[in-house]
């Protein structure tokens, strides 16, 4: 934690962060040429077989179906994942960090401390949870912010991760026309998982505060680590 903390955030730092909110909004979905800055756009679909059918083709079931569809999902969460590795080293979780530390005091009530485990808490679920017990071990973190980051991270654990290694698919997938099946954009689910993550996080927050503060449950994040 130390040494990220010492890790100069630069401009090219927030050049990757704004590339990657970018690159995964949806916003540059298009057969134009600015497409080629879309995830979407450049995971691309499988080919039409079979009277206008899919890779998979039309009429299959059972295991042979399921393996099948488990081989449109490899492209997807290997290109994603790559991605997000490749952002990470050029500094854009940096440059998350530096730009949340003012914010999470309003936020969610939590010290600008919990930036970095906030970011981690994104990624990964072992990351965050354990970030947060460190916290809470060196009295970084009351019980109370304990109790409330616990609900944020609990509530679509490991986002980025778990959702592009297997929510992500279900953008690519195609109707028997051609045309893309899901009825909205990559990027507008990523902030609606992210808007009830934080809203869950105030209920608790807004809990705590009706109970007098008598109620907290920071032993909900010992369990998480296990």
């Amino acid at each position: 934690m130390n040494s990220l903390d010492e890790q100069r955030v630069t401009i090219g730092n927030y050049i990757a962060l704004a590339f990657a909110i970018l690159f995964f909004s949806g916003l540059f979905q298009s057969a134009e040429w600015y497409g080629v800055f879309d995830f979407t756009t450049l995971n691309g679909t499988f080919g039409s077989i079979m009277d206008g059918g899919s890779f998979r083709g039309t009429g299959g079931d059972g295991a042979r179906d399921g393996f099948i569809f488990a081989l449109t999902i490899v492209p997807t969460c290997m290109f994603a994942m790559g991605v997000i590795n490749v952002l990470e080293h050029f500094g854009a979780l940096r440059a998350a960090r530096t730009l949340l530390t003012p914010l999470m005091r309003p936020l969610m009530g939590l010290p600008g401390i919990s930036a970095l485990a906030f970011i981690g808490s994104l990624q990964n679920v072992d990351i965050g949870s354990s970030m947060t017990k460190e916290l809470l071990d060196r009295g970084e973190l009351t019980d109370d912010e304990g109790s409330i980051f616990t609900a944020f991270q609990f509530i679509g654990g490991g986002m980025l991760v778990n959702f592009f290694s297997s929510g992500a698919v279900m953008f690519t997938l195609t109707n028997p026309d051609g045309s893309i099946a899901a009825p909205t954009s990559l990027g507008l689910a990523i902030m609606v998982i992210f808007v009830l993550k934080i809203l869950g996080a105030n209920m608790m927050r807004l809990y705590l505060k009706m109970m007098g503060n008598k109620y907290s449950v920071p032993v909900m994040m010992q369990g998480q680590v296990a």
